[in-house]
């Protein structure tokens, strides 16, 4: 089995597609079966099944699969290491983040670092703030950014913090949010859970929802719009003056915040250009 074995075996399990496979691997199509009968001859099992939809793989196909997975995971983790063990200023960043941190923060933030650190190259993950966590205590990345606390990190720093405000196109007053029409997106569960509780604090009747979208932007693209009203972390909408916002008051009087954090493992283990990025992070000015 070569390396690049297991890069074809990861792309047809992901495409259950010859051809998209040979396309994402930039392989042409007969090279691709030629080497798939090659692996299959070499193992003596039968990987995939092939038909007019595509492929379906057998039992032994899927366990190849799974180590194919943790295979090239190892393999790529070697590469950074031995990357680390001639420079500390080199390597390959494995980063995670929530989908609102990497669309807002984490560009500009991984930009300033490649600028004073142009050798470091970066993997990044978007995804769910539980999933990330789950990445970084299994080791899967080295270094997570997460905007709910799901608890069970080793090193937990707080970046900032800013308010969750009611945002729409026109002045409004708070009572009558029940009758506006209500934008919702999906989002962390402990966050729908922290904000379905701040209604009931204050109205008795259910929110009149009209739209449900499954992104943030999308969500902030039609209160723009003037579609309707939505609940949203405040620097998003920051930047449009014709947008009136109210943050939200719990019941303990205190502004209802969305928070932001780092989590990491142990910088003892892990590679020098990781201690750098989160001293880094840990002194940038967001």
């Amino acid at each position: 089995m070569e390396d690049r074995d297991w890069l074809i075996i990861q792309a047809l399990h992901r495409e259950k597609n010859i051809t998209r496979a040979a396309q994402a691997l930039y392989m042409s199509q007969p090279a691709l079966t030629s080497r798939l009968q090659h692996i299959e001859r070499e193992f003596d099992v039968c990987i995939v099944h092939r038909s007019t939809k595509g492929i379906r793989f057998t039992p032994q196909g899927e366990y190849l699969a799974g180590q194919a997975a943790q295979l090239i995971e190892h393999l790529q983790r070697v590469k950074n290491e031995v990357q680390g063990l001639f420079d500390e200023n080199m390597g390959t960043l494995e980063i995670g983040a929530s989908n609102y941190i990497t669309m807002y923060t984490l560009p500009k933030l991984l930009e300033d670092f490649q600028r004073e650190y142009p050798s470091v190259k970066f993997r990044v993950v978007t995804d769910w703030s539980k999933n990330i966590f789950s990445l970084v205590y299994n080791q899967k990345i080295q270094v997570g950014f997460v905007s709910i606390d799901y608890g069970g990190c080793k090193n937990m720093q707080l970046l900032y913090e800013e308010p969750i405000c009611i945002a729409y196109y026109r002045p409004f007053e708070l009572p009558d949010l029940p009758r506006m029409p209500r934008i919702v997106y999906e989002s962390d569960y402990l966050l729908k859970s922290q904000l379905d509780r701040w209604w009931r604090e204050h109205f008795t009747e259910p929110p009149e929802i009209s739209m449900r979208v499954s992104k943030l932007e999308n969500c902030k693209q039609m209160v723009v719009h003037g579609l309707g009203y939505a609940i949203l972390p405040s620097r998003i909408v920051r930047n449009y003056r014709d947008m009136y916002t109210q943050n939200i008051i719990g019941r303990d009087g205190k502004t209802v915040t969305r928070k932001t954090w780092m989590i990491y493992n142990d910088l003892k283990c892990d590679l020098p250009i990781v201690k750098l990025f989160v001293n880094f992070v840990e002194k940038y000015a967001f």
